[in-house]
């Protein structure tokens, strides 16, 4: 999983899955984009974790595919200001997918809701940081707790309920099935059964405590009570930490910015464009062709040349025009 903030997160409000999805990235991109759509919540999103894991494509070309994929309106990295109660501040990045392809339009308007969001109820450690009351320490035992305890007798001890037996005297019950020579009496188990509900008390099982009551014992055993006894007190396991925990302190986002997906610089220090700072940008258009999702700008669309040169608004068929040419060079 990837460290806090990084993680996939879901911009919501999407398409349901469809056989067309991600139909208009090519075949790379669109597999990573499949493969993305698939990561858990929470999944670290940077080129070298999803390659990582991908079967087929190493860093370099999870780094490209990320960025056209984000050119594409799938992805968006955003910074988020988050101011505590406690007027501690911090920083978080957060890795946001869609699998509806969004505009720039859209994604403007998502990290513009973002500003002022409560976000207390999405604390994650390095969030909303929660400070934890260290452990109580274990108070020790009584002097006379202890004592009263040693003096317990038999026949002081609490009387038998009527209803079944607890499990800790079920379990000295059955030693004698586990090792005949741990045959312990009703006594023995009325006076050793609140050792052994401590036991289970602290976390220990059933079988915890049979293991230390019947392991390496000697061949003869003349006193099973009194060495049941010793092995409960001198084993007993540790008591549970408690650890309190204090309310979470109220968080909220009190500003937003965008960040590249590719390097991490946001707004503060350089322009992003469609998710990109211009120098990543840059690169990945100078591997090939991209789709930017959203309107084209009318100086992209294909219009009549003014004072161009003759024939250059002229159609050609390249294959006619190639043949053409062969045949005129006598080629075949």
């Amino acid at each position: 999983m990837a460290k806090t903030g990084y993680g996939k997160r879901a911009a919501g409000d999407e398409d349901p899955h469809a056989d067309p999805d991600f139909a208009h990235l090519s075949p790379q991109d669109r597999e990573i984009a499949v493969f993305v759509d698939h990561l858990e919540e929470g999944h670290a999103m940077g080129h070298k974790a999803i390659a990582a894991e991908h079967p087929r494509y190493g860093q370099q070309a999870s780094r490209s595919s990320l960025g056209r994929i984000t050119l594409a309106g799938h992805l968006r990295w955003i910074k988020e200001h988050i101011t505590v109660e406690d007027n501690s501040m911090r920083w978080v990045t957060r890795t946001y997918w869609s699998r509806t392809p969004r505009s720039l339009e859209w994604w403007a308007n998502f990290a513009r809701e973002l500003d002022g969001k409560d976000v207390t109820e999405d604390y994650q450690p390095g969030l909303a940081r929660v400070e934890e009351a260290p452990p109580q320490a274990e108070q020790p035992e009584q002097p006379e707790q202890a004592e009263q305890v040693e003096q317990v007798e038999p026949h002081e001890a609490a009387p038998e309920q009527a209803d079944e037996p607890s499990e800790a005297y079920r379990t000295l019950a059955e030693l004698r099935a586990t090792d005949p020579r741990m045959p312990l009496s009703a006594s023995d188990c009325r006076a050793l059964e609140p050792r052994a509900a401590e036991w289970l008390s602290r976390g220990a099982t059933p079988h915890d405590i049979t293991k230390a009551l019947t392991d390496g014992l000697p061949p003869a055993v003349s006193n099973p009570g009194g060495l049941a006894r010793n092995r409960l007190e001198s084993k007993m396991p540790p008591k549970k930490a408690k650890v309190r925990q204090k309310a979470a302190r109220r968080a909220q986002v009190s500003r937003v910015i965008m960040a590249c997906g590719l390097c991490d610089a946001d707004e503060r220090t350089t322009e992003i464009v469609s998710g990109l700072c211009r120098e990543c940008l840059a690169e990945i258009e100078a591997e090939g062709p991209v789709r930017v999702y959203g309107a084209v700008p009318e100086t992209f669309l294909p219009g009549p040349r003014v004072n161009g040169l003759p024939g250059a608004d002229e159609v050609i068929d390249v294959t006619d025009r190639v043949n053409a040419l062969r045949r005129a060079a006598g080629l075949r």
